[in-house]
C-alpha cells in the first residue's frame, strides 16, 4: 500500500479580466492583501476570442495574470475561488457599478488557479465532464500540461490560453516555481 503524503506546495496565480486599468489595480491590491506579495505579473492581453463576458462587463476586455510569492497547499483552491468570487462583488460595489441600470454588477472576473511542475489547474464554479469536484460547488479545471519542450494543450484548453504570450508567461512562471522548489530541498 502506498504511503499517504502531504501535497507538495504549488504556485498560486490568478487571472484577471477587466476593461479598465483602475479595476485591474484594485483587484491586484485586494488579492495581495489576502494572498501576500505579488511576485509576477503578465502583460494584459486582449480578451477578444470570445464575447462571453461582454454583455456583463462591457467591451474592450483584457486578461492579465499575477502570481504570489507564497507557495500554497493545493487543497485550499476551492476556498480561494469562493473568496475571489466575493472580491468581484466588493470591487463592483466600490466603483458603484452595482447600481448602474442594465449591469449585473461585475467589472472584474477573477480566476484563481495554481501551477505545479506538471500542469496548470484553474478553479471554476462551472461543471463540465472533464472537471473534478473540489468542494462547495467549485471544480478543478486542468487547463494544460507542461512537457519537456513546452506546453501541451488539451481538447478543452480555453482558446486564449493557446496564445504565445500566455504560454511564454506560464513557462517563465514554471521555471521560477521549479527553482523555488529546488532551493527548498
Amino acid at each position: 500500500m502506498a504511503e499517504i503524503r502531504s501535497f507538495p506546495p504549488v504556485k498560486l496565480m490568478c487571472g484577471i479580466i477587466a476593461a479598465r486599468h483602475e479595476h485591474f489595480i484594485r483587484a491586484e491590491e485586494k488579492l495581495a492583501g489576502l494572498y501576500g506579495p505579488i511576485d509576477s505579473q503578465s502583460a494584459r492581453f486582449a480578451f477578444d476570442l470570445t464575447n462571453y463576458y461582454e454583455v456583463e462587463m462591457g467591451p474592450g476586455l483584457k486578461r492579465g495574470f499575477i502570481s504570489f510569492d507564497r507557495l500554497i497547499d493545493p487543497s485550499g483552491l476551492a476556498a480561494i475561488k469562493i473568496r475571489t468570487n466575493g472580491l468581484e462583488k466588493e470591487i463592483a460595489a466600490e466603483f458603484g457599478t452595482d447600481r448602474q441600470p442594465g449591469r449585473r454588477g461585475r467589472i472584474v472576473n477573477l480566476d484563481p488557479g495554481y501551477l505545479t511542475a506538471a500542469a496548470l489547474i484553474m478553479a471554476t464554479a462551472k461543471d463540465f465532464s472533464h472537471r473534478i469536484p473540489l468542494q462547495e460547488g467549485i471544480y478543478g479545471h486542468l487547463e494544460f500540461l507542461f512537457t519537456k519542450t513546452g506546453i501541451r494543450r488539451l481538447d478543452w484548453t480555453y482558446p486564449d490560453f493557446a496564445q504565445e504570450g500566455y504560454q511564454a508567461y506560464f513557462l517563465s512562471l514554471r521555471r521560477e516555481y521549479l527553482r523555488r522548489l529546488k532551493a527548498r530541498d
